[in-house]
């Protein structure tokens, strides 16, 4: 109550305090509630109880991951106790890693400090050498040999492991029946069945070596018979069949690589590959294309890498190719077709291939043009007005040139039309000798390219005139004589195409050699 509220009674006038309830609460109504601690709210249990767990499952999933990292020691002693629970077993050796050697190697691995890994390997061998004569005992060969192998592997004392491969080997040759396999041997040896079965002489005396390999009856049977087959060898190649004999060298190779006539015998064939492959180039400079073929493919018989006898099969491909060319200039297309079609299986990647196959469609063509019949009448006439031009291009020296003009081309054109008649062949038994007289004229001249079409030409009208060896390897050394001051003034292109041009007319020819290894030096890269 206030003091306004109280009655004046006349009296004493004292005020007594009265409090006003309802301000207070009022009052108090304006104030926050104090906040509720973190922990008593309820999403907070709940996220916590999630990590909480995850933590758990965290822990039961890499617990052998964390234990090994944290206490090695527990998992080395959980791998020897594995090892030794696997060699209690038996299982010494296991491809999936359960094996007590495998165990035992992990545990070595983790902790080299402990030597029980180590004990237990060398319990490992010993046992290994155990199943081994077990198996022994029982005639398994197989098994005991694998057993020995794991001891060896092991490093189990030498002589044990000896020791017991004797005794392996001496089962084996007696359960065998050794002395009847020598006794095959030496029939077959008899026989001259040396090799090329199981049952021939060589493979039964190495059965026999392979379990007694000191036995003196096998080891003396095996040389002769090794003495004998390189003979055959020999034979071999004094009949030029350096494939059979090359085969029947590594086959006495592979028996005893130090047989004591095996160095001769190989002496021998890399001496007949050589000659086989220096006559090959021989018959290219002189024409002979098949038995250059033929030497080439028998040094590739021996020797299927060798790179000189693809090289030089190339080579006699692109000499198909060149006479293809001239069998097409004569019209002659289905030699032609035939020179061709060696040529690719030849040299299929080869520039001078594709040209003479250009050049035999560009012959095909003309001959049409020519027209393919003609009446008897229209081709004499023809043919005598392409001898009277030969003619006039003979009194201007016009032998080669210019191109369809000279009396070259013009001879051509009448053997087209009439390569039988009397006329033509006087045209050119003429024209042969002024050909040759072209050729020595340029050729003295250093005028190259000029006399190697006058050589060509008298290819083409006498292709086996016996100086025309002689003329492709004057021409190949003058070609070499003139690329070599060409290199020295540092025209390498120029260089390169004499050195194609020398080995295409002689590849035997005197300097060909050197200047081919100055070539390739000035068309090498430089240094970095």
């Amino acid at each position: 109550m206030t003091r306004e509220d109280r009655p004046d009674t006349g009296r004493d006038r004292r005020i007594e305090p009265r409090i006003d309830w309802t301000r207070v609460i009022a009052a108090a109504r304006t104030h926050h509630e104090p906040p509720i601690p973190a922990w008593r709210e309820r999403r907070y249990w709940r996220w916590g109880a999630a990590v909480a767990l995850m933590l758990v499952v965290l822990l039961v999933v890499f617990r052998r991951p964390m234990a090994d990292v944290l206490w090695p020691e527990t998992r080395v002693q959980a791998l020897l106790d594995q090892a030794g629970r696997a060699l209690a077993e038996g299982r010494l050796d296991a491809d999936d890693g359960t094996g007590a050697r495998q165990l035992y190697e992990a545990a070595q691995a983790l902790d080299t400090d402990r030597n029980e890994a180590a004990i237990g390997l060398r319990r490992v061998a010993q046992d290994a050498l155990r199943q081994a004569a077990a198996a022994l005992v029982q005639n398994r060969f197989e098994d005991a040999r694998d057993r020995l192998a794991l001891a060896r592997d092991l490093q189990v004392p030498r002589a044990q492991a000896d020791a017991f491969a004797a005794r392996l080997r001496a089962r084996e040759a007696e359960h065998a029946g050794l002395d009847g396999v020598l006794q095959a041997a030496t029939q077959a040896h008899e026989a001259g069945r040396l090799v090329g079965s199981e049952d021939a002489a060589l493979p039964l005396y190495q059965r026999v070596l392979a379990l007694q390999p000191a036995r003196l009856e096998a080891l003396e049977g095996r040389e002769d018979a090794l003495s004998d087959l390189l003979q055959e060898a020999g034979r071999h190649l004094a009949r030029n069949e350096p494939g059979q004999a090359a085969a029947l060298i590594a086959e006495a190779q592979t028996f005893d690589a130090g047989h004591v006539d095996l160095p001769q015998a190989q002496a021998a064939l890399a001496t007949a590959l050589e000659s086989r492959r220096r006559a090959a180039a021989r018959d290219i400079a002189r024409g002979r294309l098949a038995p250059a073929r033929a030497a080439y493919e028998a040094v590739l018989a021996a020797v299927p890498d060798d790179a000189a006898a693809r090289q030089g099969l190339e080579q006699v491909g692109v000499a198909h190719a060149a006479l293809a060319e001239r069998q097409a200039a004569d019209f002659r297309f289905d030699e032609a077709r035939q020179e061709l079609a060696q040529a690719r299986a030849l040299a299929p990647q080869s520039v001078r291939v594709t040209q003479a196959e250009q050049a035999v469609v560009r012959a095909e063509q003309a001959r049409g043009r020519l027209g393919t019949v003609l009446p008897t009448r229209e081709r004499d006439r023809r043919m005598q007005v392409l001898l009277a031009a030969m003619a006039q291009a003979e009194a201007q020296g016009q032998w080669l040139t210019p191109p369809g003009e000279s009396a070259y081309d013009k001879l051509r054109a009448a053997q087209a039309l009439a390569p039988d008649a009397p006329a033509v062949k006087q045209a050119a038994a003429r024209l042969l000798p002024a050909v040759r007289t072209c050729y020595e004229d340029e050729l003295r001249a250093n005028r190259i390219r000029r006399a190697q079409a006058c050589q060509q030409a008298w290819q083409t009208l006498q292709p086996r005139d016996a100086g025309l060896a002689d003329a492709r390897r004057r021409l190949a050394e003058k070609w070499i004589a003139v690329g070599s001051e060409r290199l020295g003034a540092g025209d390498i292109a120029f260089a390169s195409q004499a050195l194609d041009e020398a080995r295409r007319l002689d590849a035997t020819v005197s300097g060909l050699e050197d200047f081919q290894a100055r070539v390739r030096l000035a068309q090498a890269p430089p240094p970095r």
